[in-house]
């Protein structure tokens, strides 16, 4: 794998593993019982944005590794 094609995996699994951890550990603010004036009811009240970035990169640095191990020679060897 090259050095511009690992950037471009891990680029890809890094947002979709964001994605992924998004929505985990989210309580709405009506859950909470406070709404600040002017926001969405459904918004979350500590969305934990740093925390989930961290868990991104690792994700896209295993799925990367696992694209570069396993799927990168696989392709070559089947001539795709």
């Amino acid at each position: 794998m090259s050095l511009v094609g690992g950037i471009v995996i891990f680029c890809i699994s890094w947002w979709m593993c964001l994605f992924v951890v998004l929505p985990i550990g989210v309580r709405g603010q009506f859950e909470d019982g406070e709404i600040p004036e002017g926001t969405e009811e459904g918004a979350p009240a500590e969305p934990m944005l740093a925390k989930k970035a961290i868990w991104a990169t690792i994700g896209a640095v295993v799925c990367t590794a696992i694209a570069g191990i396993i799927v990168v020679p696989l392709l070559r060897y089947y001539g795709a």
